[in-house]
């Protein structure tokens, strides 16, 4: 048994504010801001790597797809600025957030804005002249200033929050039971070999309510022109399911890992300079390259950098899902125009 449930006591503190905040928010004692425009809320209750960006950007496909204009609000964690931004042509990972600058670069089409206080960023963007149909609320799902039209759940199969615990005993930022608000909830990183038993056990430990929508979804690597021994360098949450998949490519692979959301220093890029020397190559993910970006790694590395794209595959029920959310956009605009006339 891992020594972390002495800790146990403190994560039942912890529980204890939560419960009392949901409770002044449950009995409207805190206020709740209702958003006239379409919002989707894609979140977790556990702290990091269930894959949020990748949904995001899952979401973005399907309603671009669809005619729909799309905004992207998030709070820009770990920016050096403050307040509502736009991302602009002279964004940053250090202006925005290196998650949001992720979108922006791969969608520049799509608005992108940061807002630490989301009711205010979300005010901001629907009283734009033109704000877009549809907005996609990254890591909200503990904003209960705001209240989202459809809210997206996301829970690793390998750490699915039934089987987890509070901080700072285990990883869940969120009691288990807030769970049961969301509209749909997605298992993310299945195995591939996963079976239908499998997605059945699942089913029956999540104990969902009716109304609630369960998917199943995998991480699909792009493949990336790898040659001879690479550096791995990574600063992400939960780096083993990258880990994994290089080392299935090339076993020898070297691995560096930080922090997530990581600022590389000055010392930082040296070191891995010095690390890389022997390598034939730098590969790391989109989101480190946001901030890798800002050094001067790529001027002073004279081999490949190699950015390795990441997408979210939704098993067989992928109509299903994409016709919730589309239902979802489709009857809130439609409500929206008729409440206008």
């Amino acid at each position: 048994m891992s020594w972390r449930w002495i800790l146990s006591p403190l994560a039942g503190l912890y529980g204890g504010a939560i419960a009392l905040r949901h409770l002044l928010f449950d009995e409207h004692i805190l206020p709740t801001y209702e958003p006239r425009i379409p919002t989707i809320c894609v979140g977790n209750i556990a702290v990091g790597g269930t894959g949020k960006t990748p949904m995001v950007e899952y979401l973005i496909r399907l309603l671009r797809r669809h005619g729909y204009r799309v905004g992207v609000l998030s709070r820009g964690y770990r920016r050096t600025t403050r307040g509502f931004l736009f991302a602009t042509a002279a964004a940053t990972a250090d202006t925005i957030g290196d998650e949001p600058m992720q979108i922006h670069r791969k969608f520049p089409d799509v608005l992108v804005a940061v807002c630490e206080d989301r009711v205010r960023g979300i005010k901001h963007i629907q009283n734009m002249h033109t704000p877009p149909d549809v907005v996609l609320l990254d890591d909200a799902y503990q904003h209960r200033h705001i209240s989202c039209g459809l809210t997206i759940l996301l829970t690793a199969y390998d750490r699915l929050y039934v089987h987890d615990h509070l901080l700072p005993w285990g990883s869940l930022r969120d009691i288990p039971y807030r769970a049961s608000k969301a509209n749909i909830v997605v298992v993310t990183k299945c195995p591939p070999t996963m079976r239908p038993i499998d997605k059945r056990v699942v089913d029956s430990s999540l104990r969902l309510a009716t109304f609630q929508h369960l998917y199943f979804s995998r991480v699909q690597y792009a493949p990336v022109p790898i040659q001879g021994v690479p550096l791995l360098l990574t600063s992400i949450a939960r780096p083993e399911y990258l880990i994994e998949h290089l080392r299935s490519i090339e076993p020898q692979t070297e691995l560096l890992t930080y922090p997530d959301h990581h600022r590389f220093t000055p010392m930082d890029i040296t070191t891995i300079l010095e690390r890389a020397e022997h390598c034939d190559c730098i590969v790391t993910t989109e989101k480190d390259m946001q901030r890798l970006a800002q050094t001067d790694l790529a001027s002073r590395y004279t081999k490949p950098i190699l950015p390795l794209p990441i997408e979210l595959t939704v098993d067989a029920e992928a109509s299903s899902l994409d016709s919730d959310v589309l239902a979802y956009v489709s009857e809130s605009i439609h409500k929206q125009r008729n409440g206008a006339q």
